[in-house]
Order: structure tokens, then C-alpha cells, then sequence
């Protein structure tokens, strides 16, 4: 198959699959400053978690997550450890005996970095580093590592690189004479000089206003990109085009879904976090209606808030939807605590727009992959649920159809005798209406049909009773 034509996911699944991480080849320096520290070096990895609630099988469950997002982000996972507590230290997140355990795991396995099931406070991040003598980041910081490697267009390149600076803020600290000041006079010695006199700057100092500096450029850009993107927006909603909007748990199969559906060929890859960059294609119901469909990034359990900021007016895409499709994963252990974190993070964008969420459709992917009793116990818990799979189409035509049913119809109800040479008139109703009935007669076309309030007002003057009716 040549270049020509393959679609642009294939094009980009192969561009990613290309590149990839080589262990042991890094020259990067140890000694390194905190702007330098969120490029994150994963190779060999040990996981730690801490379980302060539910059930030892949910901690595992939290815990072979981490591991996923961990290969994802192209590292080896070596060892993975959980210790039962009421609450993380404060101080080293699992205390200080545990510590040296862990410093133990590390030096038996060779790992070069450790990661936690939780985010870290600067504090204990920097504890942990101190006794552990590796590497040591937090979810947080690897699931931002992953969005900055998947991250493709402008828009969510800012976004990603917002949610990373806001999340280095209060971590900056530094390493060895960069907490040294500049000085002058008689600070500075002999070394003193015009312009130098004064109490200084630390490189820490130096680093955070940096840091503040490009953080405010970004929000201007991003701003400047939602201006863009409200325009899309509104040019929909000015010709009444009805939108759905994809939400789901990352891996759920969302862009198969919408490859199955409008043959979009965007990017599907069994991987966390796979595509981040919203699509949006044009599909038609099976009586004619247009509507845009719109496939938004992946949630996961403890979403960093960072990114919930940062990819604000791409998830407010899918709270401003005529109807929410939320895709979920039927062969995941665990399926209902999708559901719930991914409801949990679309709540929060309705806390602060004031506004209720749309209609939900809730969809079962990977009903290929499923067993029957898991499906039957999903179709209990998530009454309603459409159940298809969209590796091999099974159900993906019956879900077209409720979509069709649960989108918005054209309020006018029109009777009108069109004439011949008013065929356009026609084609608008067939494009932007429901036709109800449709007759070719001697004078014109005798339709009956549901259109909008200015497509009612082009056809007032053919209405066959002289009347609209709602």
C-alpha cells in the first residue's frame, strides 16, 4: 500500500511506530536544573502506590494502569509495589521505613526512575529523590510526559505545554550553586560592579519568572484559539447543524468509533491516550439530516487538573453537544469506574459554566472482546446502553439509527407545493429538513416536511393551507 493511500491515522500510527526510545544511549547531564527536569527520562521503571481506600483489587487495578500509561509513555516496567496506609506521608508518601525498602527494589532490579500512584507534593518529591537516589515522578507528571508526545497541532501543543508549566510551578527548586545570587558592591567582592550592586537573584528566582513570562504567552495564544474555534462553533450553530460530541475513558475506542461510522481514518492505536487532537466530521442520519460528530481526548481516573484547565475549550465542545455518545470499554475489568470518571470530570465543567450536560447516549465498544455475561451485566447496571464493536461493525448501524432518534428535529412542520423552477428550495429541504412525504405533481413538488424557522419563511409563499404548523 502506497503513501497515497493510506489514511492520515495510518500515516501517523506509522510515523510514531518509527520512532522510538533506545535504553542506555542517553548522554543527558545528572546534574540538571528544574526547567531542564520536566523532559522526563523513562526507561526502566518501578511503580509504588499507596492504598487508602475501596477494595485490594481496585489499588491492583489503579496500579496495572499506571503501568499501562507507564509503556506508553516508552519506558520498561520492571517491579510494582502497594502498601496499605490510611493516608500518604506527608513527608515520603510511604513512610520511611518503606523507603528503604523500595530503595531496595530499586538497586535489585536497577531501575533508573520510580513512579507514584498519586500526585507528589514538592516536598516529598524531593524527599523521595534525596533516599531513593533515582529519578522519582508522580502520575501527574507521566501523563503529561504522554501528552506532550502525542500532542499534534498547534492548539494542543500550547495546551499541553500550559498544563506542564503550571505543574512545574511549585516544584522548582535548585541544584547546587543555582541557588547562588548575582551581587555586586561589597556582596559581590572584587566581582562586583555597575548595575550589580544589590541583593541578587537566585537562578530559582530567574527560572520561576521565566517560567510566569511564557505561561502568560501561552494563555494569550490559547485564547486566540478559542476565538477560532467559537467561530466554527457558531457558523454550526447559525445554520442550526446538530452536533455529538465523543467523550469516554482513554483506550475506549473512541476514534474506532468514529473511523466506523463517518470513515474519518484518524489514528487508532491500543494505547493510552492515543490521539489528544478533538476531529470533527460531517455524518448524515439515515433520512437525510446532517449532523457533525466530534471525537474528544480520553479521561482517565485522577485526570491532573492541570490538563483539565489547559484542554478547557476542547472538553466545553463536547458540554455545548446536542448529545453526548460516552464510550465504554466492555472489556475492561472495571467498566462502571469509567463511567464515573469520566462523568466526574464533565461535572466539573458544568460546575463552572453554570449549564446542564447534554442527553447521554451511553455506548458498549468491544463487544468482540467481551464475554456475554459481562455484557449482560452491563446491559443491567447501564440501562438503555447501545452495545456494539467497532473493530468488526456488529451494532454500529443500529447505533446510527438511535442517534438519528435522539438528535433534535426541525420544529416547523411545512405542506407546500413547490414549483419546478424553485428546485433549490427543494434540495434545501431534502439537505437541512425531514421530509415527510414527497409527491411529483403537474405544477410541483407537493412536500410535507420538518425544516427550521428561516427555511419555513423561503417556502411561506408555496404553503399549501397558508399556514406553518409547530
Amino acid at each position: 500500500m502506497t503513501d497515497a493511500e493510506l489514511s492520515t491515522g495510518e500515516l501517523e500510527l506509522e510515523d510514531r511506530a518509527s520512532l522510538r526510545r533506545v535504553a542506555g544511549l542517553s548522554t543527558e547531564l545528572q546534574d540538571i536544573t528544574e526547567v531542564e527536569y520536566r523532559q522526563l527520562r523513562l526507561e526502566r521503571v518501578v511503580l509504588v502506590g499507596v492504598w487508602t481506600e475501596g477494595s485490594a483489587a481496585q489499588s491492583e487495578a489503579s496500579l496495572a494502569e499506571l503501568a499501562r500509561l507507564a509503556e506508553t509513555a516508552g519506558s520498561e516496567v520492571l517491579e510494582g509495589v502497594v502498601q496499605r496506609r490510611i493516608k500518604p506521608d506527608p513527608a515520603t508518601y510511604i513512610g520511611s521505613g518503606k523507603v528503604r525498602e523500595l530503595r531496595d527494589v530499586v538497586i535489585s532490579t536497577g531501575a533508573d526512575t520510580v513512579v507514584a500512584d498519586g500526585e507528589l507534593s514538592p516536598g516529598q518529591l524531593r524527599q523521595l529523590e534525596e533516599k531513593l537516589k533515582v529519578k522519582v515522578i508522580d502520575r501527574t507528571a507521566l501523563i503529561l510526559d504522554i501528552f506532550a508526545q502525542h500532542a499534534r497541532s498547534k492548539e494542543g501543543k500550547a495546551q499541553v505545554e500550559l498544563a506542564q508549566l503550571q505543574y512545574l510551578i511549585p516544584r522548582l527548586r535548585g541544584w547546587g550553586e543555582s541557588l547562588s545570587r548575582q551581587a555586586g558592591g561589597r556582596a559581590g567582592g572584587a566581582n562586583g560592579g555597575v548595575g550589580l550592586r544589590g541583593p541578587g537573584e537566585t537562578k530559582l528566582e530567574t527560572d520561576r519568572r521565566r517560567i510566569n513570562k511564557r505561561v502568560s504567552k501561552l494563555r494569550r495564544e490559547i485564547a486566540a484559539m478559542d476565538t477560532i474555534r467559537e467561530t466554527k462553533r457558531g457558523r454550526r450553530v447559525a445554520n442550526e447543524v446538530p452536533s455529538v460530541a465523543i467523550v469516554g475513558y482513554t483506550n475506549a475506542g473512541k476514534s474506532s468509533l468514529l473511523n466506523a461510522i463517518t470513515g474519518a481514518g484518524v489514528l487508532v492505536e491500543d494505547a493510552l491516550f492515543a490521539t489528544l487532537d478533538p476531529t470533527t466530521r460531517r455524518a448524515e442520519t439515515p433520512d437525510g439530516r446532517t449532523y457533525t460528530l466530534t471525537d474528544t481526548v480520553g479521561f482517565v481516573r485522577h485526570l491532573p487538573h492541570q490538563l483539565v484547565d489547559a484542554f478547557r475549550s476542547t472538553l466545553e465542545e463536547a458540554a455545548d453537544a446536542d448529545l453526548l455518545v460516552h464510550v465504554v470499554d466492555g472489556s475492561d475489568p472495571a467498566p462502571e469506574e469509567q463511567v464515573n470518571a469520566v462523568r466526574e470530570v464533565l461535572g466539573e465543567i458544568t460546575q463552572r459554566r453554570s449549564e446542564p450536560l447534554p442527553p447521554e447516549l451511553i455506548v458498549i465498544n468491544k463487544a468482540d472482546a467481551a464475554d456475554e455475561l459481562s455484557l449482560a451485566r452491563l446491559r443491567h447496571v447501564l440501562p438503555g446502553a447501545a452495545v456494539v464493536s467497532a473493530a468488526t461493525g456488529e451494532g454500529v448501524g443500529q447505533l446510527v439509527d438511535t442517534i438519528a432518534e435522539r438528535l433534535p428535529r426541525p420544529e416547523v412542520v411545512v405542506d407546500a407545493l413547490v414549483p419546478y423552477a424553485r428546485g433549490e428550495l427543494v434540495a434545501r429541504v431534502h439537505a437541512d429538513g425531514e421530509v415527510l412525504t414527497e409527491e411529483h405533481l403537474a405544477d410541483g413538488t407537493h412536500l410535507k416536511a420538518r425544516v427550521r424557522p428561516d427555511l419555513a419563511a423561503a417556502l411561506e409563499t408555496y404553503l399549501a393551507n397558508g399556514s406553518l404548523t409547530r
